[in-house]
């Protein structure tokens, strides 16, 4: 049975992991047009990365898997983009705007990722779940 409350963990980290990510994007998305002011550095773009969790065993060569945790979030290197726009309030003196590393259509299609994967972890944790159940009814 201790296989079964395993694959819950793995599940539900997997589940957390996914909805830190999708909150990173919907971030992403709701800051895509910040500049912040002339002078300032606009929003820039954030990204999780996960890590796999292993089993605490003496034998590295044998560790199993344990799920997935978020490693760390890390900001895009990409440049800004720069728009002239000198009406613009945040523009500097040579008239351009600098704009967040911020590309809606690759958010989305991250968050349609992030999305599946979350789906499928939901997924995985109901067919542990059904057969704990089977299991407990054959014991009857």
């Amino acid at each position: 049975m201790s296989d079964t409350f395993s694959s819950f963990h793995i599940s539900a980290s997997g589940l957390s992991a996914e909805r830190m990510r999708m909150n990173i994007i919907s971030n992403n998305l709701a800051n895509a047009n910040t500049t912040n002011g002339p002078g300032q550095e606009p929003y820039s773009r954030k990204m999780v990365l996960f890590k796999e969790v292993l089993a605490d065993t003496v034998d590295v060569s044998n560790q199993e898997g344990q799920g997935v945790a978020v490693d760390r979030i890390i900001e895009s290197k990409a440049p800004f983009k720069r728009v002239y726009d000198p009406s613009h309030p945040d523009a500097d003196k040579d008239g351009f705007v600098s704009f967040p590393n911020v590309n809606p259509v690759e958010e989305m299609v991250d968050m349609i990722t992030a999305t599946r994967a979350y789906e499928a972890n939901v997924a995985a944790f109901n067919a542990a779940k059904s057969m704990a159940i089977k299991a407990l009814e054959m014991g009857q």
